[in-house]
């Protein structure tokens, strides 16, 4: 039986790396792409921070073509506009369907969800629903390694930034947040593990705190500022 077309978004941290695991061990699946938004002022991952070579180093240690869509504004519509042509680019290769590594925001699955039907494709989540204190501890046991790479200040202590996400990283977590960060209270940088051919070096400057403004809200992270 022929696999099946499909691309997979990437963040670059654990949920879309535990996803490709998980893609590539049901030998389903062909994946044609790794697609990635890049804020194009800053060359980073949005709320991540990730700075797009290591972006581009993941893709070649992994062995699978990596598409960037570059975002010049941070806005709901810019990111719309570029995602449906890029969508419909994909749609003349064949391929109709986008993997993601969300795992229980239904809110956020039904976005995605409407946004592909709308250029008649499909959605799939390898890891929908499954206990997020199972899959933080699988995904350890299978050997990633993962940098914290962005915290919100207001759920999580600021002296986890930079560190590995392990099992001594998830016992520090406090109660109220997820061990998987799904809720956005941390961000990660998956540099070593079984999707990798050889791990990714990098290195870390001193901690940033940056502020966004959204709707009325004023949000405070840390980043590690990795490079």
């Amino acid at each position: 039986m022929s696999k099946i077309s499909i691309i997979l978004s990437w963040s670059g941290g654990k949920d879309s790396s535990f996803a490709l695991y998980h893609l590539l061990k049901s030998k389903k699946y062909d994946v044609k792409y790794l697609l990635t938004n890049i804020y194009k002022p800053n060359k980073r991952v949005s709320m991540h921070g990730v700075p797009e070579h290591l972006i581009v180093a993941q893709a070649k240690a992994i062995g699978i073509p990596l598409k960037i869509m570059y975002l010049e504004e941070k806005s709901n519509e810019a990111y719309e506009t570029k995602m449906k042509a890029l969508l419909l680019e994909a749609k003349a290769e064949g391929i109709n369907t986008v993997a993601f590594g969300d795992l229980f925001l239904e809110d956020l699955r039904e976005y995605r969800e409407q946004r592909l039907k709308e250029v008649e494709m499909n959605a799939i989540f390898p890891l929908w629903n499954k206990s997020t204190h199972t899959l933080a501890l699988d995904f350890i046991k299978k050997g990633f390694k993962t940098h914290i790479c962005s915290i919100d200040n207001s759920k999580m202590p600021q002296h986890l930034i930079a560190h590995d996400f392990s099992v001594d990283f998830l016992k520090q977590l406090p109660k109220s947040v997820d061990p998987c960060g799904e809720n956005g209270e941390f961000h990660t940088f998956c540099y070593e593990g079984p999707i990798f051919k050889y791990p990714i070096k990098f290195d870390v400057n001193f901690p940033l705190i940056k502020t966004y403004e959204m709707g009325n809200k004023t949000y405070e992270y840390t980043f590690s500022d990795i490079f």
